[in-house]
C-alpha cells in the first residue's frame, strides 16, 4: 500500500506543471514583452529550477521553440544576490521562491531599478557604485603584517553583524520609489553600510568622508521614509534604523562644520 501510494504520488509530480508569465527583453535597447511557459512540476522545485527546466527545453506554451530565457545565478543560497529578480509583483531572490509556496501563474520580471541587459538580467553597477562613494571598506596598509585588529565590544558586535550581512541584492533599490532614473538617490543599502565601516574602530578613520558623501547629491536627504526597504530585504536588516541613525550622524557632522566657520 505504501509502495502505491509512493506511484501516485509520482505520477502527479510528473503530470502536474508550472506556469510561468516572463518579462523578457532581447537587448538593453530593444523593447520589453511577456512570454508563457509550462514546465514539469518536481516537489520542492524553485524558480531556478523553473528557469533550467526552460533552458534544457526552450518551448514556450504554445509549442513554439525560442530562445532560452536568460537569467544569473551563483550561490543558490540567498548570499551572492545574482538572482535577485521581481517574483509575483515582489523583489526576491529566485532560489529562495519555493513554487509550492507561490500563486500560479508565477509572473517573473527584471529588476527596473536597473538597466536590462536581457531578459531577467539587469546591470547592478549602480549599487558597486553607491558603495564606492560612501567608502564601504576598512581601509589598511597590506604591505605588512599588522597583527590581529582592533576588538569591538560583544553588544556593537552583534548588531553590526547584522548590518555585515548584506550581500548587495537590490531588493531595497528595488522597492524604494526614490530610486529610479530620475533621481541619483544612493539606496538605503549603501546608508546601512555607511553606518557600519563608520562604527568600526578603523573604517571610523573614514567616518567624515561617509557623512560629507551622505549629504551630496544622492545623499540621505533624498530618502522618502516609505520603508519599503525594510520589508523586502531577505536578511531582516534594519535598514530604517541605520537611515536614522544616520540622519542623526550627518546632521551632528553639519552642525559641527558650521560652527567651525
Amino acid at each position: 500500500m505504501s509502495g502505491s501510494a509512493t506511484a501516485e504520488r509520482q505520477t502527479a509530480a510528473t503530470t502536474k506543471t508550472v506556469h510561468l508569465i516572463i518579462e523578457r527583453q532581447d537587448g538593453p535597447n530593444s523593447p520589453s514583452y511577456t512570454e508563457e511557459f509550462e514546465v514539469p512540476y518536481q516537489p520542492g522545485m524553485n524558480v531556478i529550477a523553473c528557469l533550467m527546466e526552460i533552458q534544457r527545453n526552450p518551448v514556450n506554451k504554445a509549442g513554439k521553440r525560442v530562445a532560452p530565457v536568460t537569467w544569473e545565478m551563483n550561490c543558490l543560497e540567498e548570499i551572492c544576490g545574482a538572482c535577485s529578480m521581481v517574483i509575483n509583483g515582489k523583489p526576491r531572490q529566485a532560489c529562495t521562491a519555493l513554487v509550492d509556496k507561490l500563486e500560479q501563474p508565477i509572473r517573473l520580471k527584471p529588476m527596473r531599478t536597473f538597466p536590462v541587459v536581457r531578459d531577467l538580467v539587469v546591470d547592478r553597477s549602480r549599487m558597486f557604485e553607491a558603495l564606492k562613494k560612501v567608502k564601504a571598506w576598512i581601509p589598511i596598509d597590506g604591505t605588512y603584517d599588522l597583527g590581529p585588529g582592533p576588538r569591538m565590544n560583544e553588544r556593537d558586535r552583534q548588531w553590526a553583524y547584522e548590518l555585515s550581512r548584506c550581500f548587495t541584492c537590490g531588493c531595497c533599490v528595488e522597492a524604494c520609489p526614490n530610486v529610479n532614473e530620475r533621481t541619483s538617490f544612493i539606496g538605503p543599502f549603501a546608508i546601512s553600510q555607511a553606518r557600519l565601516f563608520n562604527a568600526h574602530p578603523t573604517g571610523a578613520m573614514h567616518r567624515a568622508d561617509r557623512l560629507e558623501a551622505l549629504m551630496e547629491e544622492g545623499g540621505i536627504h533624498e530618502c522618502g521614509n516609505a520603508q519599503n526597504c525594510v520589508q523586502v530585504c531577505p536578511k531582516g536588516i534594519p535598514l530604517t534604523t541605520s537611515i536614522a541613525a544616520m540622519n542623526r550622524q550627518v546632521t551632528y557632522h553639519a552642525i559641527g562644520a558650521w560652527l567651525k566657520k
